[in-house]
């Protein structure tokens, strides 16, 4: 899912409106940046006590999936205007579980994605799926319909740590469903946590090794956070200690690094050859549409730089996109020039190659000469890389890695 940026005024775009098209001020952006498209399903079969994204148990077990597609196809075809002419390069389908519809649901959205938009080719399209809500020939009839990988929610292969995270899946279910995504789809990727709850570093070890074991060819490796308003931040069990959890981290990079595994985001580790492009779009300051409940997205125009977030409710939010008067929109607002470095900065940064220098002044029309103190401040005490070329945390940076980002805030 992607990053969420606050936005700081609210107010849905008149209908009669084309935000972006409109007079504004200037960015100074005389090329726009990558597209990428982010769908939203917003149920799960029961919502994890660590879970902030916009995720809601299904009613009944069932999800209303043709209430959903109708919405989102009205949604979609109201955000077109915003996008035309423009290409697709990825588009990841997010959630709560998308691996909940239907195999005949995925295939009429993907077949409205490619009726509305202007997809490439050989488009990156990742879908997300749950080892609880499996099925081998579901994930068969998945990749027929276009999805060409699969991020699968594992977390770990300890039944008691699932148990604890609240996941609807055991280890037997999480290893079953690997393998059928591997039969189904040439590019995997697995999600896996740590620093969990009362978990060791030899039992950390284990389920990073586990993983591996499986040879995909991309793994996300989170450590857990007890993040605002979840069941874990109000109710906190007893966590490893911030030595151990340093020692986890480390470990998980070695042992990453020693299966060909390169870290190259904060959380990511992928084969030569297999970065997820979606994401990398996210922390290159690419753009982004995002439709669904909840989906927040970032679009840029010759003379602005738009952010939007789509009502969070899901009934809310098929009620409004139905009614197609852009009430779905919950909030929309442009970047001003203030807020754009550090809106770069922290997504550019958690990239561990950084990014070309370049790319500040072609993606936020700012010349880079606005946070030449930043960039010095930043030299200076060790956490920025010297060379002009490119914006790269050093080691140091990256292992202090808030306190480098916030150097950029206004």
């Amino acid at each position: 899912m992607p990053i969420s940026i606050p936005i700081r005024s609210a107010g849905a775009p008149a209908p009669a409106r084309i935000p972006g098209l409109s007079a504004g001020k200037s960015s100074g952006l005389a090329s726009l940046p990558p597209l990428s498209v982010y769908v939203h399903v917003p149920w799960c079969v029961r919502k994890c006590p660590y879970c902030d994204f916009n995720s809601h148990a299904a009613p009944g077990g069932e999800i209303p999936e043709r209430a959903y597609l109708d919405a989102l196809r009205s949604d979609l075809e109201q955000s077109l205007p915003l996008i035309w002419g423009r290409q697709v390069n990825t588009v990841f389908i997010g959630g709560g579980t998308p691996s909940l519809l239907s195999a005949a649901g995925l295939d009429e959205m993907l077949a409205m994605l490619r009726a509305c938009l202007n997809l490439w080719p050989d488009a990156e399209i990742t879908m997300e799926a749950n080892p609880g809500t499996a099925e081998a020939g579901r994930f068969k009839d998945y990749a027929a319909s276009g999805v060409n990988r699969l991020s699968l929610g594992v977390q770990s292969f300890d039944d008691a740590q699932l148990r604890a995270l609240g996941r609807i899946h055991d280890a037997a279910q999480a290893r079953a469903a690997i393998g059928m995504a591997q039969q189904a789809f040439a590019r995997v990727n697995l999600d896996l946590m740590f620093a969990l709850p009362g978990q060791t570093l030899a039992a950390c070890r284990q389920d990073v090794r586990e993983a591996i074991a499986f040879g995909t060819e991309h793994l996300s490796l989170y450590h857990l956070t007890m993040e605002p308003n979840t069941v874990f931040a109000k109710f906190p069990p007893p966590l490893p200690d911030d030595d151990t959890s340093a020692a986890m981290q480390d470990e998980v990079e070695a042992l990453a690094a020693a299966a060909g595994l390169q870290r190259y985001e904060v959380s990511a580790y992928a084969r030569q050859g297999a970065r997820c492009r979606h994401n990398l779009n996210y922390w290159e300051f690419g753009d982004y549409l995002g439709i669904g409940p909840g989906a927040h997205g970032k679009l840029s125009f010759p003379d602005r730089i738009l952010r939007q977030a789509r009502v969070r409710g899901p009934e809310s939010w098929m009620t409004r996109a139905l009614a197609r008067d852009g009430s779905h929109v919950a909030e929309s607002a442009e970047v001003g020039p203030d807020d754009l470095p550090f809106e770069f900065m922290l997504n550019a940064l958690r990239l561990k190659e950084g990014v070309p220098a370049s790319y500040f002044s072609e993606r936020t029309g700012l010349s880079l000469a606005v946070i030449a103190h930043q960039l010095e401040a930043a030299t200076e005490r060790g956490l920025l890389d010297p060379d002009p070329t490119r914006l790269r945390a050093t080691p140091r940076g990256w292992a202090f890695l808030n306190d480098l980002q916030e150097l950029f805030l206004g």
